[in-house]
């Protein structure tokens, strides 16, 4: 059966595997664990956009990075961690070269790194033939990274815990205008910094829905990548010239900040208003993953 999914997918690289973006519609930190972890609320939503990737299975059991990232430490590619995760769970004997799209931004609280270790565990369970489960697949990504079992799930969900704890929900789904800074914002600085606020109180999706929810780590990107302060100003502005009352945010702990608008018109024409020298695009939050639309096609079972 993985003979035939491969097959499939034709020549390497001519059919890909979304990754995509995600963005946090809020994140507040509740407190803080015995472990030292914290505590999270957040809303999590995908985008129609972000990288892809290519497999060809291999009969030697060799995994291996092919293309212009394939110079990342090992220790530190998640895909391949994620590939070497998902044998060691089921025994399959095959390889994989894997070919990285990169489009996401590190550093841009978007996530891409776990996005990709996603794409990976859920495109050689179906390539490999492993036959996972979601739930299962999610414990392994739980290892490679708090935010990898969102995008195997799917689904927009309310998060708790370390991030872990998803309870699906259904938010309103706006067009973004979406700036990258040419920056990032080391997680672990910002989790570490002083001014951070680590006792939020705990909110509800009726505080989302009634607009009581925020992002604490804006103060601290603001300070330690002033082109985030830069981008959400640039933004604030570009909201005004165009009536609308939103205010930008910020997505997750990293430099990537987004305004929701009504519809791609809007989303189009705030962009406008932006200076050419800050990367942006119009896309959509979606409730339901490209990678999971994907995966029910062509390209996957």
């Amino acid at each position: 059966m993985e003979t035939e999914a491969a097959d499939r997918l034709g020549a390497f690289g001519a059919a890909r595997w979304p990754a995509p973006a995600k963005i946090n519609r809020f994140l507040h930190i509740t407190g803080r664990r015995p472990d030292g972890r914290h505590n999270l609320q957040t809303l999590f939503q995908f985008l129609g956009w972000g990288d892809e990737l290519s497999f060809r299975v291999r009969r030697d059991g060799v995994l291996q990075r092919q293309g212009d990232t394939a110079t990342i430490p090992e220790d530190d590619d998640l895909v391949l961690r994620a590939a070497r995760a998902l044998r060691a769970a089921t025994g399959a004997p095959h390889g994989v070269d894997i070919a990285v799209h990169k489009r996401i931004p590190m550093g841009s609280g978007l996530g891409g790194g776990s996005s990709d270790a996603a794409t990976t565990l859920i495109a050689l369970n179906t390539l490999w033939n492993c036959r996972l489960d979601t739930a299962t697949l999610a414990r392994i990504g739980l290892d490679l990274g708090a935010d990898v079992p969102i995008f195997i799930q799917g689904r927009a969900s309310w998060a708790e815990g370390v991030g872990e704890e998803l309870t699906p929900v259904a938010p309103d789904e706006p067009w973004l205008l979406l700036a990258m800074p040419d920056c990032t914002v080391s997680t672990t600085e910002a989790f570490a910094h002083p001014t951070l606020e680590r006792a939020a109180k705990p909110v509800t999706m009726d505080d989302f829905a009634a607009g009581r929810c925020r992002n604490v780590f804006e103060p601290v990107a603001r300070t330690l990548a002033p082109q985030v302060g830069e981008t959400l100003d640039a933004l604030a502005q570009a909201a005004e010239r165009v009536e609308s009352n939103t205010r930008p945010q910020l997505s997750g702990s990293g430099s990537a900040c987004f305004l929701c608008l009504p519809d791609r018109a809007t989303a189009r024409a705030a962009q406008a208003f932006v200076p050419v020298t800050l990367p942006t695009l119009v896309t959509r939050a979606q409730n339901s993953s490209p990678l999971h639309v994907a995966s029910l096609g062509p390209i996957g079972r």
